[in-house]
């Protein structure tokens, strides 16, 4: 063969080889998240918006990533959170005894009339600002929220109802911000679940029956059960792994998927008994070492949630279960490779204000900003945008390491 014949093959050949490369699917980043009540998600997506009330660069910055609608202002918030104090004033709040307790008459319907506009006025508000919420056309999610199971673009409404949040979505689109290619994430969570009981991981052993249980006459399936939720955890998990295509469009066969992290967010269901508190440490570091055994990545990334519902770090310090919580990120034996998140940095002390108010009396304007009780975060969708962001953050920081 002449030179010339070899050189124009050799370029054919190269030419092939480059594109073959550049048509490559890139491939799948899979995160997995798990935890109880506050992983399942009790954040009104509406509440995102509370963010207009602060001053802080960060929750500008999250606002953008969350919110497509740049008609929605600080302004726009505050118009709606005089209007809910007015409907309010009107009616009495949640018990709506200012309306009920009216003769019936012109007087009460006129005020019903003026109610309901308010009340119609300030559902539209709600609604504009889930309507305004981004849906991801890049980070897909498989999720069990309790009982809500979906899975599709990752958007509002994986919380424990469709009109709800959890941390998942401000993950999906912040660590979408830090690593190239496609996403998907799994989601397993159910309230009120232990780590000590439901989630324990099989290196920590047969669990101990407590003398209440000894003495009941279900002894045989309280054993039974001890670690269901983690095999549920892993059963799901595998399932969506073995069905990818299904779940993420962009999956490329070829070009396979990782396992890049892990994120968990548990310990309310911990912090009751002494000797379950005094054991959560020992529990958690066996919990990491046991998945990324399962899903053969022995440096997976894993980032803890550490509970901070006591909202201040006095509070947060007191907790055994948070201790213990950073004390299993701290261990040796993950070098580096295990970060905590303090999840009371990122609460809602505007919604908490709302609340302290008294709820029932100031519902609507409760409402306008948040919608759980303090142990749930004050369902605040503000808290979840910021902790989700957190926890991409700290993971990110895992991935690099």
């Amino acid at each position: 063969m002449n030179i010339k014949k070899l050189t124009a093959s050799l370029c054919v050949c190269m030419t092939l080889m480059v594109t073959a490369v550049s048509n490559a699917g890139e491939q799948l980043k899979v995160f997995i998240l798990a935890g109880q009540s506050n992983m399942v998600g009790h954040a009104r997506a509406h509440t995102i918006a509370t963010l207009y009330a602060s001053d802080s660069p960060r929750d500008r910055a999250l606002l953008n990533l969350v919110i497509k609608d740049d008609d929605i202002s600080r302004e726009e918030l505050e118009s709606q959170l005089e209007a809910a104090r007015r409907l309010d004033q009107l009616t009495g709040g949640i018990s709506n005894s200012k309306v009920k307790d009216l003769d019936d008459g012109p007087e009460k319907t006129a005020l019903e009339k003026k109610v309901e506009g308010l009340r119609s006025a300030h559902q539209a508000y709600k609604d504009r600002i889930s309507a305004a919420c981004v849906v991801s056309d890049r980070v897909y999610i498989n999720s069990i929220a309790d009982r809500n199971k979906k899975a599709g673009k990752l958007a509002i409404g994986f919380g424990a109802d469709p009109s709800k949040i959890g941390p998942e979505y401000s993950f999906g689109l912040s660590i979408a911000e830090k690593v190239s290619g496609p996403i998907l994430l799994i989601k397993t969570s159910w309230g009120g679940k232990s780590i000590n009981y439901n989630f324990r991981p099989p290196s920590s052993g047969e669990y101990r029956l407590n003398e209440k249980e000894l003495a009941s006459d279900r002894v045989g399936e309280i054993q039974e059960n001890a670690g269901l939720n983690y095999r549920l955890m892993n059963e799901a998990v595998n399932e969506v792994l073995t069905n990818l295509k299904d779940n993420h469009p962009a999956y490329d066969e070829e070009a396979g998927y990782k396992i890049s992290g892990f994120v968990w967010f548990q310990g309310f269901n911990d912090q009751f008994s002494p000797e379950i508190r005094d054991g959560y440490e020992a529990n958690m570091v066996n919990f990491i070492k046991d998945v990324r055994k399962e899903y053969h990545e022995p440096e997976m990334p894993f980032v803890i949630g550490v509970l901070g519902t006591g909202r201040t770090v006095d509070k947060v310090d007191e907790n055994a279960v948070s201790l213990a919580q950073r004390a299993a990120a701290k261990s040796t034996d993950f070098h580096g490779r295990v970060r905590s998140v303090e999840s009371y940095l990122d609460y809602s002390n505007y919604s908490h204000a709302v609340f302290e108010k008294g709820w029932p009396e100031h519902f609507h304007e409760w409402d306008t900003v948040g919608s759980d009780r303090p142990y749930h975060y004050l369902g605040s969708g503000a808290f979840f945008v910021r902790l989700g962001d957190s926890f991409a953050k700290a993971m990110h920081e895992c991935m690099a390491k």
